[in-house]
């Protein structure tokens, strides 16, 4: 079914058994609980379920540690999906899950042409300005088949650095009023961003907008929030340890359609 006009949407796949042999670029590996995954996980997709947000599943995909990264197979800009072509070996078979879970949705699918490589954790969209990290998973043939997207859906592209942090969104993230906040350990430039604030946590730079008024934030950084909250904003936590040990945070865990 389509989705409603007051109803956003939000794709998520659940943990894999094999979530612990995820990629890692810039960590040390550590022990994951995969079974606190899967309870961090569901308290996860209730936070948006309670706020009446429509939750599909994408088809479970076990054999991909790394499938419940689930935002970098899809970049949504307007009308078209764009089913995207992971930097790393094994994440290539992850977006087909994601492709039947976008049926009925009344997009326009699209797909990164190989040799390009373009994950959605590089894409940032704020207002109508699409950030394009250019870092380890995502090339220069990925930045410009994804520019000829968004160009067509009347957006604006700007190509960021990325070498201090696995994806754009592990760097940086979008607050309602389109802020875009950041930690100087993650960030090449801040100059890059219209508008950039520090947030004193590395942990503080991932919010997912919940609506115009709330964000989403793991209860890894109670200063950030401490610093949102004053901001004027409602913030909402939710513990994501196991996966901040594999790089991945609130942003990651799901796809969102407004």
């Amino acid at each position: 079914m389509p989705p409603s006009a007051d109803r956003p949407v939000l794709l998520v796949r659940r943990p894999s058994p094999r979530l612990a042999d995820g990629e890692l670029t810039h960590l040390d590996r550590r022990p994951v609980d995969v079974d606190l995954a899967r309870r961090q996980w569901q308290d996860y997709v209730d936070v948006f379920a309670a706020r009446g947000w429509d939750v599909r599943e994408v088809d479970a995909s076990d054999e991909h540690p790394d499938g419940v990264f689930v935002e970098d197979t899809v970049v949504v800009l307007g009308s078209t999906a764009l089913l995207t072509a992971p930097g790393v070996a094994s994440r290539r078979g992850e977006a087909a899950g994601t492709e039947r879970a976008l049926d009925g949705l009344g997009l326009a699918l699209e797909r990164v042409a190989a040799p390009g490589t373009l994950e959605g954790g590089d894409v940032l969209e704020v207002g109508d300005t699409v950030y394009v990290g250019r870092g380890t998973r995502t090339d220069d043939d990925g930045v410009a088949q994804l520019a000829a997207v968004a160009e067509r859906e009347g957006r604006r592209v700007v190509v960021v650095p990325v070498t201090r942090a696995l994806h754009l969104k592990t760097a940086v993230t979008a607050l309602p009023d389109g802020t875009v906040i950041g930690h100087r350990d993650l960030v090449d430039d801040p100059a890059m961003f219209d508008a950039y604030l520090e947030v004193p946590e590395r942990e503080g730079t991932a919010v997912v907008v919940l609506d115009e008024r709330t964000v989403l934030l793991s209860p890894s950084a109670p200063r950030t929030a401490a610093l949102l909250r004053d901001r004027g904003l409602d913030v909402v936590t939710t513990p994501v340890s196991e996966f901040e040990k594999l790089e991945g945070c609130v942003t990651c865990l799901s796809v969102r359609i407004r």
